[in-house]
């Protein structure tokens, strides 16, 4: 999947939550429906079996209660994408990143091979599809989640290259698979927060950490002899840091143009004075290969600065696709972060100053970023709310997928008078989404029966549904009215 993950350390944020958060976007030509639900144990199989690569997993026993994305119309497998389990841990899986023939040559992915040609059928390893039902439901912490995933990818292997994101409330890890069977895994920084544009991402890691105390390292037990037999190792000077960007993964043509210029625009978004962005004598350019994997923001974050960064189409640049200033020959030029194909976001923000049932939030956006709103979810509920939950595969105005894919096209087409609108939408949503969080984190100093609880979580994603369900239709409303009035057989003249 094409997608952008920002990751953000606990010091690194307003209120010391952690937060993981990705755009999951669709492969050029498709939109992918997607729709919120909650995962139950006894739907939970005790043998998996992947739909794209045939693989079959055998499961633990007992598995917890999870939060999930996945899609809406069946056939291609469940696409988890984004969950929170009932342990207060999270996963966002997957993050497509890059590699190089080196890798690839000494460990080729594990791809399904049919059975042909009088060969027997071969089932490929675990990919996107699989990984977050594969681990979350599993885990008490993002570092079982690590150890666990890493197990899983040294056992059966993977197809594709992916990067997954792990988080607890102290703790975010960022894994890194390596060609079929290897794995490298870094704890991000508390103070930090991190990008991740398609393309293998970490630029150091310490592998005396990593085969020692493993406090802010892991990887697959052989990478040392993987390095060093497939001279993967490029450092000049040995006693240098050793840079996994540079060894296992890519610096092309197509990454000047994809992946490093999102990379480039959210960083200068969240640290515009820290370095020279613009210009001849920038110190990172749109095209930089050493754009760095982590920075200390120049003010602590907030979800709507995630948001913000995860919706950017380059704004105030040459670059940008809506803008009329200046050279427009630029116009476009790379791939922005909030583009047409995005068909969610998700945010989990582990709240620190709140119970352990009601720290935890899942911030839900669908369709293109750039047009649609952020809206909040209490994340340790045993249902959600059918307006997010009833996704179809015909278009509905019956529920949030639909109406916001409607909203983004009709505001695309007709930008300048629609964007407004869209703006004052996410402005209201979010504001009366924050006001109804408030009133229930209230009602539930007071309450002590877990029952009466759970049933206040769900009382208050019900009545935030309900608002985004009014705010939308609303604004879905003056976006088609706009782009009606802009149809080419209008005419000025009428009969009153």
């Amino acid at each position: 999947m094409a997608c952008t993950t920002i990751l953000v350390g606990k010091h690194a944020s307003y209120d010391g939550s952690t937060m993981i958060a990705r755009n999951d976007d669709s492969g050029s030509g498709h939109f992918t429906p997607k729709k919120f639900v909650v995962i139950h144990p006894e739907d939970q199989k005790q043998t998996y079996r992947s739909v794209l690569s045939y693989v079959e997993v055998e499961l633990p026993e007992h598995p917890y209660q999870f939060t999930a994305v996945p899609n809406a119309v069946a056939g291609k497998g469940i696409w988890a994408a984004s969950g929170v389990n009932e342990k207060n841990v999270a996963m966002t899986a997957t993050e497509t990143i890059t590699s190089n023939p080196r890798v690839l040559g000494a460990d080729p992915l594990v791809e399904y091979q049919p059975a042909e040609d009088g060969k027997e059928e071969v089932p490929g390893g675990i990919g996107e599809e699989d990984i977050v039902y594969l681990v979350l439901p599993y885990i008490n912490s993002a570092r079982e989640g690590v150890l666990r995933l890493g197990s899983l990818l040294e056992t059966y292997g993977t197809y594709e290259k992916n990067g997954i994101a792990f988080q607890d409330p102290d703790e975010i890890w960022w894994l890194e698979t390596i060609g079929g069977h290897h794995w490298i895994a870094k704890k991000v920084p508390d103070d930090r927060y991190v990008v991740m544009p398609n393309q293998f991402g970490m630029d150091e890691f310490d592998l005396e950490d990593a085969f020692g105390e493993q406090k802010e390292h892991l990887c697959s037990a052989d990478l040392r002899e993987f390095i060093e037999k497939n001279h993967l190792d490029l450092r000049l000077d040995k006693d240098g840091v050793f840079c996994p960007r540079d060894a296992f993964g890519s610096h092309t043509d197509s990454d000047h143009v994809y992946n490093t210029p999102r990379a480039w625009y959210i960083e200068r978004c969240l640290n515009p004075h820290t370095f020279a962005w613009d210009g001849v004598d920038a110190d990172y350019g749109p095209e930089s290969d050493d754009i760095p994997w982590s920075l200390v923001p120049e003010k602590k974050l907030t979800v709507e600065d995630v948001k913000y960064v995860l919706s950017t189409h380059y704004q105030g640049t040459p670059y940008d696709p809506y803008t009329s200033r200046g050279d427009l020959s630029e116009r476009g030029k790379y791939r922005a972060v909030g583009i047409n194909r995005n068909d969610f976001v998700a945010v989990i923000q582990m709240r620190p100053d709140q119970t352990e049932d009601a720290a935890v939030i899942q911030w839900l956006a669908f369709a293109s970023n750039a047009f649609n709103v952020l809206v909040p979810f209490y994340a340790r509920i045993s249902e959600t709310p059918e307006y997010l939950a009833n996704t179809t595969k015909e278009v509905s105005t019956d529920n949030f997928y639909w109406n916001s894919r409607l909203i983004a096209a009709m505001t695309d087409a007709s930008y300048g008078k629609s964007i407004v609108h869209v703006e004052r939408y996410q402005l209201a949503v979010q504001s009366a989404a924050y006001a109804i969080l408030h009133k229930y984190d209230a009602l539930m100093e007071d309450a002590k029966d877990p029952e009466e609880r759970r049933i206040l979580r769900e009382d208050a994603n019900r009545e935030i549904a309900d608002m985004l369900k009014k705010k939308t239709a609303d604004t879905l409303d003056k976006v088609l009215f706009e782009l009606s009035s802009q149809m080419k057989n209008a005419f000025s003249r009428s009969d009153n």
